[in-house]
């Protein structure tokens, strides 16, 4: 009977020593124009410890993003890596965005973003590239909220920009 459980655990571990937990790599962009304000509000939610390590390896931030010493210097870093990775053509002309802060909501940094002066908007096209340097799988959505009008992008690294006309 001991042998049996010996025997049946050498089989068993082996096939629980190959499962792991495969995270799911993803980030979400929401985009919505303000007619009001003549802007578009842009949030982006990125997964903090994937954030973390992507500024560690670009600025080689060695601290935790949750508990940060510097906020000033954080968001720097922050606002700096965005701008790098998330460009936003409206009606054709390439605009660039205010970083105006950020919050963590239990595993996710949510940074706020705005482009000031958009009347209207025709068509929008979006590159993002968020952490495609760290991790292949990287998967980033785009909610686009335009006149009432709702439409979507799943951009991958093989297909990192897409077009949206409303």
């Amino acid at each position: 009977m001991k042998i049996q459980k010996i025997l049946l655990l050498c089989i068993i571990v082996p096939l629980f020593a190959f499962t792991t937990v495969h995270k799911f790599y993803v980030s979400v962009t929401n985009i919505e124009h303000n007619t009001k304000e003549k802007a578009l509000q842009i949030t982006t939610r990125i997964f903090i410890d994937d954030f973390q390590r992507v500024l560690n390896e670009r600025y080689d931030f060695k601290g935790e993003l949750t508990t940060e010493k510097e906020p000033k210097v954080v968001e720097g870093m922050m606002q700096k890596y965005l701008a790098k990775k998330i460009k936003i053509w409206v009606d054709g002309e390439l605009k660039s965005f205010n970083f105006l802060g950020k919050k963590y909501e239990d595993d996710v940094t949510v940074c706020y973003l705005e482009i000031e002066g958009v009347e209207r908007v025709n068509s929008l096209e979006i590159e993002n590239d968020l952490l495609y340097e760290i991790e292949e799988d990287q998967q980033n959505l785009v909610h686009v909220k335009i006149n009432n009008e709702r439409k979507s992008l799943l951009l991958v690294k093989e297909n990192d920009k897409g077009l949206l006309k409303f």
